[in-house]
């Protein structure tokens, strides 16, 4: 929906704009009032954990991807991975007034799928949008509009289908879900969406997440796992997290935001601090890239320019707006990463808690040949003090939102092997941590070389 390095889709929806969320007037092409049912099958079941694969890709792509079963009969969509935003949506025919070209035929609610307005979803969902929820009957239908920062936007209505869920546990679950039904998307022209629609993982009641655990699903935990070299996997659930090989920091909660934040870091290049602070770290799957704030952006630039080597010269590459070739065209990161340090992010929230960000994780390797630096400069697509890991920074890395605990985590790990028999082939080699023991004061120690890509 937006130019690869646009404002991230998740985080548009509750910290840039005023969005707008009147209820629709009554119109003969939308779905006539109805109720909703919150049945679910296996809801009586112990909680288990649910593993998907991932498709996509930071570069060229600009997405990962996850397809989910959804109806009766249960048909195939894919959903882009959102844990910036709570609304999972589907573009549906209500009929639809107008839709993108999606990989499949949009889907078809039915009268009696309709969510109500005084239903709690609709209320948790209208005040994570708008901080404010009215309905003028008892049987209203629940419409949101959804404005982005790209200038897109989608109005829908919330609907309740079941989705098909096969457990680690055997059992197969058909939980009743609310959802978004998207009757008009307003994007740019003749475009061909790779996805669906959007899954939403926040920490907002209307959360699929949060409704698996309402649903004695799975636990209010969900964890990702990017690969470098695209796809990874997707889990709801706690049974394959490494509770004690994994760096946690606390989540810092906030009333008005429904996303994932562990509060603020301090920014290091190699083993040198940049004396700049990021204000509020956000970890968003729906963002491509990585974005700083104002002064933590230039000082992180300034630092890159000032160390690199004579042989890379910055160029304009279309992609990024910070690049750089060498003597000759790069062909994977893998062949300048030995040119740049990496960055660690010290969070204040936890105690002696460092995120490395390797090359591998700031970089990437244009079609043209060109290294680009993959963070960019929020104030410049509003994102004044926030500061956005997306996904360039979360590859082959397991991150772990832990709602239960309050927590989130991560480990190195390789991401294309997706875990089957409850192992996690790859983890066992523990997370490093970062290589400048004159941060915090810890030995320094010999990480084994957890990436496949490097192996080969």
């Amino acid at each position: 929906m937006a130019p690869r390095w646009a404002p991230p889709a998740g985080l548009v929806l509750v910290a840039l704009l005023a969005l707008l969320l009147a209820p629709a007037q009554a119109r003969g092409d939308k779905p006539v009032r109805g109720g909703a049912s919150s049945s679910v099958a296996g809801a009586e079941t112990e909680s288990s954990s649910a593993v998907f694969p991932l498709y996509g890709d930071v570069y060229p792509h600009g997405l990962y991807y996850v397809a989910m079963s959804i109806g009766n009969p249960p048909k195939p969509y894919f959903l882009d991975v959102d844990t910036g935003s709570d609304l999972t949506w589907l573009q549906c025919d209500a009929p639809c007034r107008s839709c993108n070209k999606v990989p499949h035929p949009l889907y078809r609610p039915t009268k009696n799928k309709l969510v109500p307005c005084v239903d709690q979803l609709c209320a948790s969902l209208h005040n994570g949008l708008t901080g404010e929820h009215k309905c003028d009957s008892p049987y209203e239908q629940c419409d949101y509009m959804i404005k982005y920062a790209d200038q897109g936007s989608s109005t829908g209505v919330l609907v309740h289908d079941s989705f098909a869920l096969r457990l680690a546990n055997g059992s197969v679950v058909r939980p009743s879900l609310a959802f978004g039904c998207g009757y008009d998307q307003q994007v740019s022209s003749g475009e061909m969406s790779p996805t669906d629609g959007m899954l939403g993982l926040g920490t907002g009641s209307v959360s699929l997440l949060s409704q698996f655990k309402q649903h004695g699903v799975t636990k209010n935990v969900v964890g990702h796992c990017l690969s470098l070299r695209g796809g990874g996997f997707l889990f709801f659930g706690d049974d394959l997290v490494p509770y004690q090989r994994v760096t946690w920091t606390p989540m810092a909660r906030s009333a008005l935001r429904n996303y994932y934040s562990p509060g603020s870091a301090s920014l290091y290049f190699g083993d040198q601090s940049l004396r700049v602070k990021l204000t509020e770290v956000v970890f968003d799957s729906g963002s491509s890239f990585t974005y700083f704030a104002a002064q933590p952006y230039q000082a992180l630039v300034t630092a890159l320019k000032g160390d690199l080597s004579r042989t890379l010269k910055e160029v304009s590459d279309p992609s990024l707006p910070l690049c750089w070739k060498g003597k000759k065209p790069f062909k994977s990161v893998l062949d300048v990463k030995k040119e740049f340090k990496s960055l660690v992010l010290n969070f204040a929230n936890g105690k002696k808690t460092l995120m490395e960000i390797p090359p591998e994780n700031y970089l990437i390797v244009t079609k043209y040949g060109n290294a680009c630096l993959g963070i960019l400069n929020g104030s410049e697509v509003g994102l004044k003090d926030l500061s956005i890991l997306g996904d360039i920074t979360m590859q082959d890395q397991m991150v772990i939102y832990d709602n239960e605990k309050g927590q989130i985590g991560w480990i190195r790990a390789p991401c294309d092997r997706i875990p089957n028999d409850n192992t996690i082939h790859g983890f066992e080699e523990g997370y490093c941590w970062p290589q400048f023991p004159g941060i915090i004061g810890l030995p320094n120690e010999d990480c084994p070389a957890y990436y496949r890509s490097n192996k080969e």
